[in-house]
């Protein structure tokens, strides 16, 4: 009985040869094994708490240039005709300077009265056009200074109008929707000295 008690203890050994010591010990085998679990589920909690919100950036992340491209796109269509438009701004200054060039006496005239409504027609139409299109004239004359839409030419001295307030305008300004397409230039009032 003694040679076998020797060959199941050698052959128990022979077993545990490649084990780490510490999980032979069979006390503190379970404790080991809690505590260790314990630490992995606490730092996969962590990991998958990190995930979790690196997520929730990634989607706010992707909304946001979502949201950004869709306002460039509406922007680029709605302010596409810019460039053109201010180009049209001159023809819109001719036809203006074309009508109030000529005189009282000829727009009666017969002979003139179809060139005068013909002019008269074209700028009505040219009207109609920048409206469709959302351009709007800027006011100016009897409104105070607005740098964001007027530029100043030059001071007038005045005892007709508030210091600051727009007498006179040289050349319209556009605003195309929210944007200043031109600003209207303008003479503005000043205390006479």
């Amino acid at each position: 009985m003694i040679n076998e008690d020797k060959s199941r203890d050698a052959a128990v050994e022979e077993e545990l040869k490649g084990v780490p010591e510490d999980l032979i010990d069979e006390e503190s085998m379970p404790e080991n094994q809690d505590s260790a679990a314990s630490e992995e589920i606490a730092r996969l909690t962590e990991e998958l708490a990190a995930a979790k919100q690196d997520v929730l950036y990634a989607k706010a992340d992707a909304q946001n240039v979502r949201r950004r491209a869709d306002k460039d796109v509406a922007d680029a269509r709605t302010y596409a005709v810019t460039g053109f438009a201010r180009d049209v701004l001159s023809i819109a200054d001719n036809l203006s300077r074309a009508i109030e060039a000529i005189p009282e006496d000829l727009r009666e005239d017969s002979k003139f009265k179809g060139l005068v409504a013909g002019i008269q027609a074209t700028q009505r139409e040219l009207d109609k056009v920048f409206t469709q299109h959302g351009i709007t004239r800027i006011a100016a004359v009897g409104l105070p200074l607005d740098p964001n839409q007027h530029q100043a030419m030059l001071e007038m001295p005045t005892d007709d109008a508030e210091p600051g307030t727009i007498v006179q305008e040289m050349q319209a300004g556009y605003m195309i929707r929210e944007r200043l397409l031109r600003p209207a230039m303008v003479a503005v009032a000043k205390k006479p000295e």
